[in-house]
């Protein structure tokens, strides 16, 4: 993003918040103007001044400083005005309102003013936290290679785009590469460890070595990054991932599995989880060997879709604690684009868990084209 691109994202949200909604401003412009015309009509025992701080309450909450401070200025006017009108601005009770009034409005400009600050400095802070996420969380191309590809990524926290899940794709020469995922923990906290998983990945999935060479290459890079981080829980620390070799010109794909869920693969109507032969260990256990990465082979056949996920959906709970059947409602929609493929279960699985989830979920279906394509 561009520092123009910013500057005027920041100049809108300001201007927004500058110009006032015209709904927020009938109430107070009301009571200003109909207060000293009612208490001219009004018996003298009947007062209608104490309405004004309502009025300005309304201004304080809907408007900003300035608006705040006019309406404010109007209505000590106004309640003056009515004073004057029964000959009573003199009396004590008038005074004691007149200054409380405007004892309200000085101290709910300085609110205003402060609000407004504090929205800024929040709606900065989001912009940079949603950048350098994006940055860490590639959103996944469209196509590569010889297929193509929908994605869906939710995190468990509030206002947060990234967290403990995460997928990338990367091309060598004859086949794209794909990850899948999950950092142990979720949410924000584990931010650190999906981006060293990612750049590990990222820095040699796009060389020609074997997809053993590559899950064991991000095994010592990610076993090097925990081993020389100070955390007093580094052995507790590890990542499941799926890696995924897909050839251009061959209707197969090679899966190696380090703890994660299997892929599930979309075949016609028909769905049916991939069982990966000899799974390894988490990324980042330390304990497996060199050379027990073994790769499984299934068929990958024209117009198949591979659907990738985390345990974010398979463990989704409704309230009577019943796990989210992926299997069954993929089935359901099978006949769907990718694109709508994702938009449906990530939906489906918001309304199973009643629409809050208590864990990171991440998803990609992978498409093979007909006709393959070079990058």
């Amino acid at each position: 993003m561009s520092a123009a691109t910013i500057t005027t994202a920041r100049r809108v949200r300001v201007l927004r918040r500058t110009v006032p909604q015209p709904w927020w401003l009938v109430v107070p412009l009301l009571l200003v103007a109909g207060v000293p015309v009612a208490d001219a009509f009004l018996p003298p025992d009947i007062h209608l001044g104490h309405l004004l701080v309502l009025g300005l309450a309304i201004a304080a909450v809907g408007t900003g400083p300035r608006v705040t401070a006019l309406v404010g200025g109007l209505s000590v006017l106004s309640l003056t005005a009515a004073g004057a009108e029964r000959y009573t601005l003199t009396t004590e009770s008038v005074v004691v309102e007149v200054c409380a009034l405007a004892a309200l409005a000085v101290f709910l400009v300085v609110f205003t003013r402060m609000r407004e600050r504090r929205a800024g400095e929040l709606s900065r802070a989001r912009l940079v936290s949603k950048t350098a996420q994006r940055v860490v969380l590639r959103p996944l191309p469209e196509r590569a290679g010889s297929v193509s590809f929908a994605s869906a990524y939710r995190s468990a926290e509030a206002d947060t785009w990234i967290g403990g899940d995460l997928y990338a794709v990367a091309r060598t020469a004859d086949s794209t590469r794909v990850i899948i995922g999950d950092v142990r923990g979720k949410g924000l906290a584990s931010i650190g460890d999906t981006a060293i998983v990612l750049g590990a990945f990222r820095a040699a999935a796009h060389r020609t070595m074997p997809l053993p060479e590559l899950v064991a290459y991000v095994e010592d890079a990610v076993l090097a990054e925990f081993s020389g981080s100070d955390d007093d829980d580094v052995a507790e620390r590890f990542v499941t991932a799926l890696m995924l070799d897909i050839p251009d010109d061959k209707p197969v794909v090679h899966v190696i599995s380090c703890g994660h869920p299997p892929p599930l693969l979309l075949h016609g109507t028909t769905a049916s989880l991939l069982q990966v032969c000899d799974p390894a260990l988490p990324v980042g256990i330390g304990v497996t060997r060199e050379g027990t990465y073994v790769p499984t082979t299934f068929p990958f056949d024209a117009g198949d879709r591979l659907m990738l996920y985390t345990d974010g959906i398979t463990e989704a709970r409704d309230a009577d604690g019943v796990f989210y059947p992926l299997a069954e409602r993929a089935m359901d929609c099978a006949d769907l684009t990718p694109r709508l493929l994702v938009q449906r279960l990530t939906e489906d699985v918001r309304e199973h868990v009643g629409g809050r989830l208590h864990d990171d979920m991440a998803m990609i279906v992978i498409r093979r084209d007909a006709v393959p394509v070079r990058a």
